[in-house]
């Protein structure tokens, strides 16, 4: 296990389930395990370890299995979400803990609410960024999504062995810049859910907007750090990724004698306005989602004119709503 110094922020690599996994640790406390989305790593919480580690907590963001500086399994189906879950449960215990606090955002946020599900005794409270909890758990079957949205929708498109992996991995400079910048409450209105339709004979990357300027919530020097933490993986830097979508159907089947089940712990969600993952589900089924399957519900937090990028948008304000969570929690 090697360890090294990045500022404030310390780094290093702990094998969970047989997997090579890094993690950015900062702080003493209890703890606050941050999981990312796709196409993320633990750089997309920067904003967030200080002011929690500050505040007296442990604060440890997880490149998840299959993305950036962690290791890539081969097989496709070794990314179930009952894998994920496993990789949580055993980070929780290889950090010497015994209970955490899950924060999760797009992808990581049903990782977050499966674990806590499944594992209340290990969860002191989970937060849900974008992505809310789902009577399915993970995902929706793709059956549903092509009903709604067509062969083209992005989610079918990543099942194509190869394809979306090579257009994402052929400029990681590009692929970050316009996929950040097309998910963002900056860009242009107009362009909505129908932007991760991909028409007949295009690309992936065609159909999102190259942004002439990057917002202020975007540098350059972001971006170059998401293209570094991707780097190891070359040609297969988000094949890791890529494969959980590819695992949609699979673990509606393991958790299928599941759905429905409530999180019984307390609960926060955040998600921006303008974010594409939330502006397909109706206000209604977004309360009665929240209102059976988080009982334990504190609060929900709706951030104006942000989109899907949730703490890299609005990193104040999300910082603050975790901190309100964490001394909820606290008594």
């Amino acid at each position: 296990m090697t360890k090294q110094a990045y500022g404030q922020i310390a780094h290093r690599h702990v094998e969970v389930n047989g997997v090579r996994l890094h993690v950015a640790e900062q702080g003493e406390g209890p703890l606050v395990l941050l999981l990312h989305g796709f196409p993320e790593s633990w750089y997309s919480w920067r904003h967030q370890f200080a002011p929690l580690a500050e505040a007296g907590y442990r604060v440890v963001a997880v490149d998840q299995r299959g993305y950036a500086r962690s290791e890539q399994p081969e097989s496709v189906d070794a990314y179930t979400l009952l894998h994920l879950v496993g990789d949580v449960t055993g980070l929780i215990r290889a950090l010497g803990e015994e209970r955490a606090v899950l924060v999760g955002h797009d992808w990581g946020a049903p990782v977050a609410w499966t674990t806590a599900t499944l594992r209340p005794d290990l969860v002191r409270g989970v937060a849900g960024l974008s992505v809310p909890p789902l009577p399915t758990l993970g995902l929706p079957p793709l059956a549903q999504a092509r009903e709604r949205f067509g062969d083209g929708f992005y989610q079918i498109y990543f099942q194509r062995p190869g394809v979306a992996d090579a257009e994402l991995a052929r400029d990681p400079h590009a692929t970050f810049r316009r996929m950040f910048y097309s998910g963002s409450g900056d860009r242009p209105r107009g362009a909505g859910p129908q932007a991760w339709v991909i028409g007949e004979g295009q690309s992936l990357l065609d159909g999102v907007v190259e942004p002439e300027k990057l917002p202020d919530w975007l540098s350059e020097a972001d971006i170059e750090a998401f293209v570094a933490d991707y780097a190891e993986h070359g040609e297969r830097a988000f094949t890791g990724g890529l494969n959980w979508y590819r695992n949609i159907d699979r673990n509606n089947e393991l958790l299928a004698g599941l759905v429905g089940r409530p999180v019984e712990v307390p609960a926060l969600y955040v998600a921006g306005d303008q974010d594409m993952a939330t502006a397909v589900i109706p206000e209604d089924a977004m309360r009665l989602l929240l209102d059976h399957l988080a009982p334990e519900l504190y609060r929900r937090v709706t951030l104006p004119g942000i989109g899907h990028w949730t703490q890299q948008e609005s990193p104040a304000e999300v910082t603050d709503a975790l901190l309100d969570f964490l001394r909820h929690l606290d008594g």
